[in-house]
């Protein structure tokens, strides 16, 4: 039975391509605080990944002059290569060039091929996240900062990975992660205001 006054609960998984990043309740760094990242890659080389609960106030149609009218929000992925735009989706193959990266979930591909699917069929934006820059780990930087806690590590699904509501993201994920890590969900962004 896990100790529910535990507030350090081991990771239950490895870092891996399509598995979430968790930020740690405290955690200090105020670009990463409270966030969930879907880790794209993992290897001896490096890791990155989106941020999936942090969005810009524009649209794509707003940052991107001839994108169609979709209006689909724009989240903000990491703080590296911040001027470029990148996406995942759910459409599959019908993006050629992409990549899957959870079950159900790609990332990337052919660009004029998303927009023609898009003008020609917008409710499908509803099957696209949009983001600006991406969070990235040089080799064994990743795992630094999981041996000093800073992250925990969990299951991905193409509902949380796709899910555009970002509000509750991280709440929803500790929580879901089970008994031993959803108080941690409860913990007051400053605990001397408690």
């Amino acid at each position: 039975m896990p100790d529910l006054l535990d507030f350090q609960p081991d990771n239950p998984h490895p870092p891996a391509k399509g598995r979430l990043l968790v930020s740690e309740p405290f955690l200090p760094d105020p670009y990463f605080r409270r966030t969930v990242v879907l880790l794209c890659d993992h290897n001896a080389e490096g890791s990155f990944g989106f941020v999936l609960n942090r969005r810009m106030d524009l649209t794509i149609n707003e940052l991107m002059e001839d994108f169609p009218p979709v209006n689909a929000r724009v989240g903000i992925g990491g703080p590296v290569q911040s001027g470029e735009l990148y996406f995942l989706h759910t459409l599959g193959v019908r993006v050629p060039g992409s990549v899957e990266v959870v079950d159900g979930v790609s990332m990337g591909g052919d660009y004029e091929q998303l927009r023609a699917i898009l003008a020609s069929d917008p409710k499908l934006t509803k099957q696209v996240r949009f983001f600006v820059g991406y969070s990235g780990w040089g080799p064994d930087q990743l795992q630094k900062e999981l041996n000093d806690r800073s992250w925990l590590v969990a299951r991905a699904s193409k509902h949380r990975v796709m899910d555009q509501r970002t509000e509750a993201i991280w709440r929803d994920t500790l929580r879901g992660m089970g008994k031993a890590f959803a108080p941690l969900a409860n913990f007051p962004e400053d605990p001397g205001l408690n």
